[in-house]
C-alpha cells in the first residue's frame, strides 16, 4: 500500500514550526512506516502533488490541514483510482467532522489503519470543485472581506468575528434569479443561499443536517432574511441535528442550478471566496471521488 501524506506547514497550530512538523512526520512513520510526506509550498501545490501521486499509482493521498488543503488535494484525485483520506488540522474542520475523523492527529492516524473506502459526490461551482459547501450571500461576503484584510496580516478568529459582526448589521440581500434542474425560473432575496454536499461549515455548525456526501444530490438551503433578534435566537439551533425554529430556512434537493445576478457575484467554495460576473452554475458529480472513512 503506497501512501502520500500532504501537509500544509502553516495549517492549525503548526505555523511553520519545524519541531512540530518533525513531530508530525514521526507520528506518520510510527503509524505508516515507509509512507511519503510532502509539504505544500504555495496555493495549488497540493493539487499538483496529489495528481502526481495518482499518476504514480498511490493507494491513497492523506491531506493534513484545513478544508482548503483538503479541497486542493481532492482536485488532483477526482476521477482516479487513488483515494482521499483526511487528517484534520485546521480551524473548523468541516469535512473531517463530516467523515467522522477524530480531531486529535494521533487518533486520526490510528483510525486510518484499517480504512473503509467509499464513493463520495463532489460539487462544482462554475466548474471548480467543492467537497463540502458552496454558497452566495452574507457568509461569502464575510469570507471575501476576511481574505482582503488577511493581505494586511489580519488573520485569526478575532478579525473574522469583527468583520462578521459589522457585516451582520449592514448586509443587504441581493435579488437572485434561479433556474433549478430545468424547472421554471424563480426569484429569491436570501440572507444566504448554501449548496451543501456535507452537512456543516465546521465546528458542528450544521447548515444542512440532512445532507449526504453519497446521495448524488446537493441540499440547497435558503436562509431567509429576518430581524436580527430572530436570527440571534435561532443561531444555537444550527448546532443541533434537526431543530430549526422560526421558519428561517428552506431546503430542497437539487442536481443543477444556474444563478443569475447582473454584475458581480461573490461566492465561496469550501470557505474560500471567489468572484464571478452575472451568473453562477452549481452542479453535482455523483460518486466522483473515493474517500477513506475511519475504521469503526
Amino acid at each position: 500500500m503506497k501512501l502520500l501524506f500532504i501537509l500544509n506547514p502553516h495549517s492549525g497550530k503548526l505555523n511553520g514550526d519545524q519541531d512540530k512538523i518533525s513531530a508530525m512526520a514521526s507520528a506518520i512513520q510510527l503509524n505508516f512506516p515507509g509512507a511519503d510526506m510532502r509539504l505544500t509550498k504555495a496555493p495549488g501545490h497540493a493539487t499538483e502533488l496529489a495528481r502526481q501521486a495518482a499518476q504514480n499509482g498511490y493507494t491513497a493521498v492523506v491531506a493534513i490541514g484545513g478544508d482548503g488543503t483538503i479541497n486542493e488535494t481532492a482536485r488532483g484525485l477526482v476521477g482516479t483510482g487513488t483515494a482521499l483520506a483526511v487528517v484534520p488540522h485546521g480551524s473548523g474542520n468541516g469535512l473531517a467532522r463530516e467523515l467522522g475523523m477524530p480531531l486529535l492527529v494521533e487518533e486520526a492516524l490510528a483510525r486510518l489503519q484499517q480504512p473503509r473506502p467509499a464513493k463520495c459526490d463532489v460539487g462544482r461551482a462554475n466548474g471548480e470543485l467543492f467537497l463540502n459547501l458552496a454558497g452566495v450571500g452574507i457568509e461569502a461576503d464575510i469570507a471575501w472581506q476576511f481574505m482582503e484584510q488577511g493581505k494586511n496580516g489580519a488573520r485569526g478568529m478575532w478579525p473574522y468575528f469583527k468583520i462578521g459582526a459589522k457585516t451582520a448589521f449592514s448586509y443587504k440581500p441581493h435579488t437572485l434569479r434561479l433556474q433549478i434542474d430545468g424547472q421554471a425560473e424563480q426569484t429569491l432575496a436570501p440572507l444566504t443561499l448554501v449548496f451543501a454536499n456535507g452537512r456543516q461549515y465546521g465546528s458542528n455548525f450544521k447548515i444542512a443536517p440532512e445532507a449526504s456526501l453519497t446521495d448524488g444530490e446537493l441540499d440547497m438551503v435558503t436562509v431567509l432574511d429576518a430581524p436580527k433578534w430572530k436570527l440571534a435566537l435561532a443561531a444555537p439551533s444550527f448546532f443541533t441535528d434537526h431543530w430549526r425554529p422560526f421558519g428561517l430556512t428552506q431546503t430542497s434537493r437539487i442536481k443543477h442550478t444556474r444563478i443569475v445576478q447582473p454584475g458581480e457575484i461573490v461566492y465561496h467554495i469550501d470557505g474560500e471566496p471567489r468572484k464571478t460576473q452575472d451568473s453562477l452554475e452549481i452542479s453535482v458529480e455523483p460518486a466522483a471521488l473515493t474517500i477513506w472513512l475511519p475504521c469503526l
